[in-house]
């Protein structure tokens, strides 16, 4: 049985709600395709109060910052996090890193971190028209302009756009590339499929054009050649490429994206399992049992009768 990490929102009035929304959607959509609960979040304020975001959405926390422990702490101030960096919150968050495996800054986040003396000695980033302001204030971190920075136990993280990358990243690190690659689909993420924020180079966009390609026919699988010849490399620098940015080979790939059509096809439909196999470039239903079980540890099937199907 996984068990699930815990992660812990401190939110502040006037917090944004796209930050939240991308922070706390993709572990949401990594528990359902996985079926598993591998992320347990809670909500935070510093008070136990009930905090408003910046468009007025209420959220009624589920306790103080004092209470919280857990595996990760997300700090999320957005808007006013000036007048959210008081002693108050300082003091509650140099006790709160202590029982939490890691800390992060989001959007703003960082500022209260900084305030905090929690990232002195530390690569770190904000929000970017925070970044000039952040390195005078701070000058003993390590400011960047990057969309995220991971430094050991600390995270901190540009804003909401960036928020969805860097949630996808530790997916990566804790899951697996295959999971976040699944989770950013189902956001159409445009990001670069699969280990978003990791692969930011050249090479990543050959993986990238791999995987659209793969994408495209998954009831007529290609050979991996004629993959790597449609995106213009050979077959063995594509395999090299894919190995060294996701750490999994292309085959492995291709068949989490079509195991995971076949998936969506029996939750979502009343198709003969027969005819998904099909859907899916598999011979037979046989065949594409096997693989389903070999991948999601449950056959089809049994999956449909667990979700009520026929």
């Amino acid at each position: 049985m996984q068990i699930p990490q815990v992660v812990n929102v401190l939110l502040f009035e006037a917090f944004s709600n796209h930050c939240l929304a991308n922070a706390i959607e993709p572990l949401r959509a990594a528990n359902t395709l996985s079926r598993q609960t591998l992320y347990d979040w809670r909500y935070h304020t510093m008070d136990g109060e009930p905090v408003a975001s910046s468009s007025g959405l209420s959220i009624s926390p589920d306790g103080q910052l004092k209470d919280a422990r857990g595996d990760i702490l997300l700090v999320m101030p957005s808007y006013d996090f000036r007048k959210h960096a008081t002693w108050h919150a300082t003091r509650g968050l140099n006790a709160a890193s202590k029982r939490h495996a890691q800390v992060a800054g989001l959007d703003t986040g960082s500022w209260l971190l900084a305030e905090a003396g929690l990232l002195n000695g530390y690569q770190a980033t904000i929000h970017w028209e925070e970044l000039v302001a952040f390195e005078e204030a701070f000058p003993e971190v390590e400011a960047h302009r990057e969309r995220y920075v991971i430094d050991r136990d600390r995270v901190t993280c540009s804003g909401a756009m960036a928020t969805f990358d860097l949630i996808l990243r530790l997916i990566v690190d804790k899951h697996g590339p295959l999971l976040a690659m699944e989770v950013g689909q189902l956001f159409m993420s445009t990001g670069d499929v699969g280990a978003v924020g990791l692969m930011r180079n050249p090479s990543s966009r050959i993986i990238q054009r791999a995987i659209s390609c793969m994408q495209s026919h998954l009831e007529n699988p290609l050979l991996l050649s004629e993959i790597a010849s449609q995106v213009g490399c050979a077959q063995k620098s594509l395999e090299q490429k894919m190995q060294q940015e996701m750490k999994v080979t292309p085959q492995a790939v291709y068949r989490r994206l079509r195991l995971g059509l076949a998936r969506k096809l029996v939750q979502e439909s009343d198709m003969p399992i027969a005819e998904i196999a099909g859907r899916c470039g598999y011979e037979n239903a046989s065949a594409m049992t096997r693989a389903f079980r070999h991948e999601f540890a449950i056959t089809p099937s049994k999956l449909r009768v667990q979700l009520g199907g026929i």
